[in-house]
């Protein structure tokens, strides 16, 4: 399994095809296995690296509480060490918190950035979403886990359609996910508590996507909007129908927005 020491933890990636990198930063609950569906599709014409941060999938567990600043400083050093160059930086929901603080230090890294369903601020009603999902996490029951949570990760058409493979995923839950998985949880969710970049993200310069999603009851659309507002010349896009997890629900439309703009994002098209 590849993996790289970085501040004395094992950070595991997976790369795939070749080309201008795409790299993407997970959300909170997700692991690089999340993102099989899309490796063909995304690594066709690009270099597709996922990684998990550290408390995610197989990527080492930490022992101390840290920022979001600590996985920025673990993904420079990660670009480094695979000679990755400049990139295209996808993170979805907390990789989206994490890539917007990378671009803040390391935009000379971008090629682009593209963010989804995602905020720059945590605010009193997301602490609070974060403080229920810790109290649930801290049961170390599976299903009382994905109670507290999934409800808040979906739509609700969604939800009701496919209410079999969701309750395969509780039973799931409860046979995969070990005490340290939600300590290491914890930490993250503990990590994004401080977030508030509203008035630097003024100063990302480079070619910017933001994707929200009709009914994301995590990030409503109006945080993507307020990124918007704040990120000069930034593109921002809303697929109907769809919540928070935006990437399961409408996966084509999630693809096609991602690989759209990494093929367009620095061409100058001419109307008149």
């Amino acid at each position: 399994m590849p993996k790289v020491k970085i501040k004395d933890k094992h950070i595991y990636y997976e790369t795939y095809g070749e080309g201008e990198p795409i790299v993407i930063l997970n959300g909170i609950m997700m692991s690089t296995a999340s993102w099989a569906p899309f490796v063909d599709i995304l690594s066709e014409k690009n270099k597709l690296v996922l990684v998990d941060f550290i408390d995610q999938g197989q990527s080492d567990r930490a022992e101390d509480q840290y920022s979001q600043d600590f996985h920025v400083e673990c993904l420079i050093e990660l670009f480094h060490k695979l000679d990755l160059g400049q990139v295209h930086l996808l993170g979805i929901s907390y990789g989206g918190e994490v890539a917007q603080r990378f671009a803040l230090k390391y935009q000379d890294r971008l090629l682009s950035l593209i963010l989804s369903n995602t905020t720059s601020y945590t605010n009193k009603l997301l602490k609070d979403i974060g403080e229920s999902w810790i109290h649930a996490a801290k049961s170390y029951d599976g299903h009382t886990f994905f109670k507290a949570t999934m409800p808040f990760i979906y739509s609700a058409e969604f939800y009701e359609k496919n209410i079999d493979w969701l309750m395969a995923r509780e039973e799931a839950f409860s046979l995969a996910l070990r005490p340290d998985w939600y300590e290491g949880f914890i930490r993250l969710v503990r990590s994004a508590e401080d977030l508030d970049i509203r008035e630097e993200i003024k100063n990302i310069k480079v070619p910017t996507l933001i994707i929200g999603s009709e009914f994301d009851a995590t990030t409503p659309l109006r945080y993507q909007e307020e990124i918007h507002r704040r990120i000069p010349h930034s593109k921002f896009v809303v697929v109907k129908g769809a919540g928070h997890a935006l990437m399961y629900e409408k996966p084509q439309e999630f693809a096609a927005l991602v690989l759209g703009f990494v093929k367009i994002y620095n061409a100058e098209i001419k109307i008149f």
